[in-house]
């Protein structure tokens, strides 16, 4: 921890333990939208027991996803420019009240309802924290806080599914709701206690076209990504016509931010090599991680015997690598100022660990498959906190909220698309393999390649023989397109344009076009 924090542009030091305060506060909210989505899959099958309607059930995690989505752009251009502070506060009460009707829903359509009000809150509670975090600290001194951000991200992957089973199991599903509300509560206190920015008063109007065409696009896109190869086929008309809308409806937003007064996402942000670098980058670690987290708990239970539980502990060696990586990354940055070696190096592991994990097979032990996680967290812990460090630094302090909502959009979407490309290929191979060593027939009567540990036990022998090489087979096909879609991003990295870091004094320049001189950056204060 620094001994001072003396934000760009003043001579006045901020305490550091105001600074603690407010970086807690800050992680304990993005602890809420990270951990809900995994406390929930857990808490799924009793929700679905009591509210029935199981054909409803993906919407529950869709409707938050696509709020959440939606929502990420217009949060961060409300904060830039109305002030930081109110739209984060106003981000953690509409996630609360989503919150807790959600917990209090009487059946499906209304829990699916109260999910895309929590989403909403969720879009500005991310963007908030990154958009606070740029404000308060330089990014000459951002990479010693990355391990921070990286043990909220391991703390949420592992604990998630943990907490939800204890709390469903002892305190029934709608705590799993109600849990958010202390937490939250806590958070606000603390935010409006200590957190003091200057109050912003924008002399434009909110871009309500912009923001429109945006929301049909994201919407679109994720639909696309969530409904193909499942609800509907690739090829029908449903999907067909997302797509059209989808690609008609971001052709009308880009060239309605070219008229608009104040974007709801600035194209001119995207001028800079870096910060599109960097959007690219993000949405390739989105697709790896996200594809990662999905199908390695898959694999460890249906071929390797690991209970639900163990499977999100056998996620250690990942999530810790990608902590500790994360870390010493940030400590790097911080004490050189350099960082166009760690998306190279990020990129290079990603690589090697996504094809690593794509030669797992049913013979595969946990100790090898532990360190193969090991490298690919390696690769996303140098890869995670620089991406956005950078693309903040690369724009001015004005489009500081504009540039973390961008960048977080881009991840979100990288991991619907790998969530959904990835699957979609695992889902084929298991069914191909399936049908090859036991015909079409055994094969449907076998499942559909969702099967437990437990429920694997009961099958005949050839049966779970042939299941477990087909599982074997699926992530090996779905792990291959990662490494695959992982070369571009490594190979993105190496036009990465290393711009001096912003530090902390007021003469430190703002790398807003990679290297020419950007308006004085003007940094928000932190009161104590």
């Amino acid at each position: 921890m620094v001994d001072t924090v003396k934000p760009a542009g003043t001579s006045e030091e901020v305490k550091p333990r105001s600074v603690r305060v407010v970086l807690m506060a800050l992680m304990i909210a993005m602890l809420l939208a990270m951990l809900d989505n995994m406390i929930i899959g857990t808490a799924m099958p009793t929700i679905v027991g009591e509210l029935g309607d199981m054909e409803h059930l993906s919407w529950v995690v869709t409707a938050y996803t696509l709020a959440t989505a939606a929502s990420t752009p217009i949060w961060g251009k409300i904060g830039d420019m109305y002030g930081r502070k109110g739209s984060f506060l106003t981000s953690i009460v509409i996630f609360l009240i989503g919150s807790a009707l959600s917990g209090m829903a009487q059946d499906m359509l209304q829990l699916i309802g109260f999910r895309a009000i929590q989403g909403l809150g969720a879009g500005g509670l991310m963007v908030g924290v990154m958009a606070i975090i740029g404000d308060l600290i330089p990014p000459r001194e951002r990479g010693k806080y990355q391990g921070m951000m990286a043990g909220v991200m391991a703390l949420a992957m592992i604990g998630g599914p943990l907490v939800g089973g204890t709390i469903t199991d002892h305190w029934g599903w709608r705590w799993s709701f109600y849990i958010n509300l202390p937490l939250g509560a806590v958070a606000l206190a603390m935010v409006t206690a200590v957190l003091h920015l200057p109050k912003k008063r924008a002399q434009g109007k909110i871009d309500y076209l912009g923001a429109a065409l945006l929301t049909i696009a994201i919407t679109s896109t994720v639909l696309v990504t969530t409904w193909g190869g499942n609800e509907y086929a690739w090829g029908s008309v449903e999907i067909l016509g997302l797509i059209a809308v989808g690609v008609l409806s971001t052709a009308a937003f880009l060239y309605a931010e070219t008229k608009a007064a104040e974007p709801v996402m600035p194209l001119h942000i995207f001028r800079s090599r870096n910060f599109t670098l960097m959007s690219v980058i993000g949405f390739l670690v989105g697709f790896a991680m996200f594809g990662g987290v999905l199908y390695l708990p898959l694999f460890q239970q249906s071929v390797q015997g690991a209970s639900a539980t163990n499977s999100g502990l056998l996620l250690l060696p990942m999530l810790l690598s990608m902590m500790v990586v994360s870390l010493i990354a940030g400590r790097v940055t911080t004490s050189s100022g350099k960082y166009k070696m760690f998306p190279i190096a990020g990129g290079a592991l990603m690589v090697v660990g996504m094809f690593l994990l794509a030669t797992m097979d049913t013979g595969t032990t946990r100790l090898v498959s532990g360190l193969y996680m090991a490298v690919l967290g390696a690769g996303l812990g140098f890869l995670m906190q620089i991406t956005m460090l950078v693309a903040q630094n690369s724009v001015e302090m004005k489009d500081m909220g504009v540039a973390s909502s961008s960048a977080t959009l881009f991840r979100t979407l990288g991991g619907s698309f790998g969530v959904a490309l990835m699957g979609s290929l695992f889902t084929a191979r298991v069914t191909d393999t399936m049908s090859e060593r036991l015909g079409p027939e055994a094969a449907d009567a076998a499942g559909s390649a969702q099967l437990d540990a437990a429920s694997l036990a009961k099958l005949p022998e050839a049966v779970r023989d042939a299941y477990q090489h087909a599982v074997a087979a699926g992530t090996h096909s779905a792990f291959l397109l990662g490494a695959a879609i992982a070369v571009l991003g490594f190979a993105a990295a190496w036009f990465v344009k290393e711009v001096p870091l912003r530090g902390a004094g007021p003469a430190a320049p703002a790398g807003a076009a990679d290297g020419e001189k950007a308006a004085p950056a003007a940094q928000e204060s932190l009161a104590h």
